[in-house]
């Protein structure tokens, strides 16, 4: 009978951690996890977490342009916290090339609370945001910021989906757990179709007629609901695992990562179409950071954030780290008795 190394032309390792670049077919016995693995096509990326350049100034709960990846990303305003002082807004807006980030023009107008923020490093939205909850919505157009038209309803913990400052949405929000959704085409918002439940501080990936909105909170506890946008409806489809709110992430509708979120996670999941798979954990568990990923979950970032659950002083971190998954084949863990 033949047997996997006469099939393959190799034995089963055991390795402590999973190979950085496994091939198509190879499998492996993960020692620290006591699981057995292969690497196929289709399924979660094989992916790791590393230090990018600290942020300048240190926020949470800021706007970033969510088809970022690990070379090139834009974050502006958010919050940032010193005792005694408290919390401020900010109008602050960081490039990043891959190694440090830059200090560019600020937006006109400081908000926090999470503004709609959509777009890419050169070409993006910030709309809305706290406190007060602001109408204000710029473009972006990699020099400097310009005052554009006014969101219908202004509130703060908004989603932002969108690869440019002439399409995107801009999705649930506050005060309260709000369903709705506006448009924007580069000139105007327009209200469209409503999502099912009603949360704030949710995550998003996509465009403006392919979108995924995903977890959040409704008033009373983190949510593992995801919808899926077709451009015209919306409709329910598989949880996450690990319900959470105040999360980054970014990608598309068939392949995108959902990262961190409160009470200060470093779990990570990836999305491939169908179904949500734990991958590699970030290094500093965290809320209320940023993220993105393009195309889809092969390079990604995540930036800033705070600790506040669990240690106050934690609060407007600087901390930035690069995700990276090969691509080719993907990895599969296998139920072993």
């Amino acid at each position: 009978m033949a047997n996997y190394k006469n099939i393959k032309g190799f034995n089963i390792q055991y390795l402590d951690s999973d190979p950085p670049n496994p091939i198509e077919g190879q499998m492996w016995f993960n020692s620290t996890t006591q699981t057995l693995k292969g690497a196929e096509a289709g399924g979660a990326p094989v992916g790791t977490w590393s230090s990018g350049g600290n942020l300048n100034t240190g926020r949470y709960d800021s706007g970033s342009a969510t088809q970022s990846n690990s070379t090139a990303a834009l974050l502006f305003a958010g919050e940032t916290y010193t005792p005694p002082t408290g919390a401020l807004s900010t109008n602050v807006t960081e490039s990043y090339n891959g190694t440090s980030w830059t200090e560019l023009n600020d937006l006109s107008t400081p908000r926090r609370q999470s503004p709609g923020g959509f777009g890419t490093q050169t070409s993006a939205i910030c709309v809305s945001g706290g406190v007060p909850n602001r109408p204000q919505n710029e473009s972006w157009d990699g020099t400097s910021w310009t005052e554009l038209g006014d969101i219908n309803t202004a509130r703060n913990y908004i989603t932002g989906v969108g690869v440019s400052n002439t399409s995107g949405l801009a999705i649930a929000g506050g005060p309260g757990y709000l369903t709705n959704v506006e448009s924007w085409n580069g000139t105007s918002w327009t209200e469209i179709a409503e999502f099912s439940t009603s949360r704030n501080g949710s995550g998003g990936a996509g465009t403006q007629t392919a979108a995924l909105f995903i977890a959040g909170y409704n008033g009373t506890a983190s949510v593992s609901n995801v919808e899926e946008w077709d451009g015209s409806t919306w409709t329910e489809i598989a949880d996450v695992n690990t319900a959470r709110y105040s999360f980054g992430g970014g990608g598309t509708v068939s392949d995108a990562l959902f990262v961190a979120g409160a009470p200060n996670l470093a779990n990570t999941e990836s999305w491939n179409g169908t179904s949500w798979t734990e991958v590699a954990d970030l290094a500093t568990g965290r809320r209320s950071g940023k993220g993105g990923s393009s195309p889809g979950s092969s390079s990604a970032i995540y930036m800033g954030g705070d600790g506040y659950d669990t240690n106050p002083a934690d609060a407007g971190l600087t901390t930035t780290e690069e995700w990276l998954a090969p691509t080719g084949p993907v990895t599969k863990t296998f139920t072993t008795s």
